[in-house]
């Protein structure tokens, strides 16, 4: 008889009951690689299952409904927002005490060989939910993010910080394996939260290239009338959206150019104040959150991802898969993962408007070298291809599960 904290052994031939684990499916990479996985994981020898704490998001639809399990309606999980907004003491209670036991029923019903969470947030709730398990399921704890960066954004002061930190920690030192999205990632979480390195691996996130390239030959009805450079993500302080409307503004290309900036979030009148204070307004368009980017991204000049961190920058692959060239800052982590300098896009320093303003001025100033990257950025995209991921989530699922 195994240990009663560990799951019985898997034949060969048995299916893997995988549980999913997010708070909801929010636009973004982790939601999105969690639906691929839901919709795409052999379904002869898995069991994927998906459970939510909200049942929110663009992504909601592309589920099976009947492999999906929700823990609450209204606002009673919303965990969405600045990361600052989540350390408001009803957010923090609801954190600690109600989403570990709504997780902990999820698990308990469904009795998976691994649970596989997304995100900082999520994975703490996972932690306490698993705490105590009898058996417990096999965990893996997928960060997709610049931890340090993202704790330091959310945390209000020094102290709240260094707390949050430990715990990730300790959290993270308890799952089977801590999966990263950038093999730079993996070699610094394992060193900042101070994990067994044997014990974090590194997948890219996929990008589905058959979809990418039928989606974007869709025709963007509300698209402006001039050129136009393209933007993308969350309207928050990471994504660097300010910055790239001083680099506009400061470049001088909106005399022949208009910025659009596709996205939603807790900065949008800021960022809309911004562009009038540095008078662009007129040349700036926010569309809001798209299902189908990809029609913008084929139709712009330039499209730019100004963040400040990332985990991987997924929007920057779907991008280049689209055939748009690309301006990227070089910010910790993925873009340097993603895109081969002068051949397949453009880097410039991170959180600099100024680099920003030379990238635009050099790509919009010369349209062969857009041609030649963008070429260069289609063939790279192939490297992150669905299938082969997939494969290789299936192949570390089964590895953890002990089959």
């Amino acid at each position: 008889m195994p240990p009663p904290d560990r799951p019985p052994a898997l034949r060969q031939n048995d299916r893997l009951r995988v549980l999913l684990l997010l708070s909801s499916l929010h636009g973004g990479g982790a939601e999105r690689v969690a639906v691929h996985l839901h919709r795409r994981l052999d379904p002869a020898r898995f069991d994927v299952r998906m459970g939510l704490l909200r049942a929110a998001g663009p992504y909601f639809g592309g589920v099976d409904r009947a492999r999906l399990l929700v823990a609450g309606e209204g606002d009673r999980f919303d965990f969405d927002g600045s990361n600052s907004s989540h350390f408001a003491p009803m957010k923090l209670l609801r954190g600690a005490i109600a989403a570990p036991r709504a997780f902990r029923e999820m698990i308990d019903e469904v009795r998976p060989h691994v649970v596989l969470s997304f995100l900082k947030g999520t994975n703490l709730i996972v932690w306490r939910a698993l705490a105590g398990a009898r058996p417990r399921p096999k965990w893996i704890a997928r960060e997709g993010s610049n931890v340090l960066a993202v704790i330091r954004d959310e945390a209000p002061f020094p102290l709240a910080a260094r707390t949050v930190a430990a715990l990730t920690a300790r959290a993270y030192r308890r799952a089977d394996r801590v999966l990263a999205i950038a093999d730079r990632l993996r070699r610094d979480i394992a060193r900042d939260l101070r994990l067994d390195p044997r014990t974090v691996e590194a997948i890219h996130n996929p990008v589905d290239i058959a979809g990418v390239h039928e989606a974007a030959k869709a025709h963007v009805a509300d698209r402006p009338n001039k050129r136009f450079v393209l933007a993308a993500g969350r309207l928050e302080y990471q994504k660097g959206f300010d910055l790239l409307l001083r680099a506009f503004a400061a470049s001088g290309v909106a005399a022949t150019h208009d910025l659009v900036i596709l996205g939603q979030g807790s900065l949008a009148a800021e960022l809309e104040t911004l562009a009038a204070e540095l008078g662009i307004a007129s040349r700036v368009h926010w569309p809001g959150f798209q299902a189908n980017p990809f029609a913008w991204m084929a139709a712009c000049e330039l499209f730019v991802l100004p963040s400040r961190w990332e985990g991987f920058g997924n929007v920057l692959a779907e991008a280049m898969a689209a055939g748009a060239p690309v301006l990227a800052a070089d910010c910790d982590y993925g873009p340097g993962e993603i895109v081969t300098h002068g051949e397949s896009g453009w880097l410039v320093a991170p959180d600099s408007a100024e680099a920003l303003t030379a990238g635009l001025r050099r790509l919009l100033g010369d349209a062969a070298l857009r041609d030649r990257l963008a070429a260069g950025a289609r063939r790279e995209s192939e490297r992150f291809a669905i299938e082969p991921i997939v494969g290789r989530y299936a192949a570390l699922l089964d590895e953890v599960a002990g089959r």
